[in-house]
């Protein structure tokens, strides 16, 4: 019986963030299909190798394998915006830029859930999911 979070993209970085601690190269996580989608944008960035849905008895597990087994992971910061007490949002001019482009903001747009730099292209503000480094 998996434990019900208040906040699952919380849980998510988190998991990732103590993966990486501990030099672990996957991680292993209740699916959902924002954390797939926010797994996927990592993923096309570059921060993650590659992302799997298992089909299980009952649901779907989300594994991220973060970097090959004798390599460091790309990952140095990720850090939850907005939070379930306070949201976080911004417009299309005002999603903010992480370490002058190298990294990323992930923003959850009536477009789905993209990238900061393709929100600004597309001229959509949302809500503002994490940022990684």
């Amino acid at each position: 019986m998996s434990k019900t979070t208040t906040d699952p993209i919380a849980d998510m970085l988190t998991r990732i963030r103590n993966a990486i601690a501990v030099r672990k190269s996957e991680v292993k996580l209740p699916h959902s299909k924002v954390k797939e989608s926010v797994a996927k944008l990592l993923k096309d960035s570059g921060f993650v190798d590659s992302i799997a849905v298992t089909d299980l008895t009952v649901g779907k597990e989300l594994t991220i394998k973060i970097n090959a087994d004798d390599t460091n992971a790309r990952i140095t910061e990720i850090v939850r915006l907005s939070k379930p007490g306070r949201r976080a949002y911004a417009g299309s001019d005002k999603i903010p830029t992480v370490k002058r482009g190298r990294g990323l903001v992930i923003v959850s747009t009536s477009k789905g859930i993209i990238s900061g730099t393709q929100a600004k292209k597309l001229g959509v503000g949302g809500e503002l999911i994490c940022k990684v480094y």
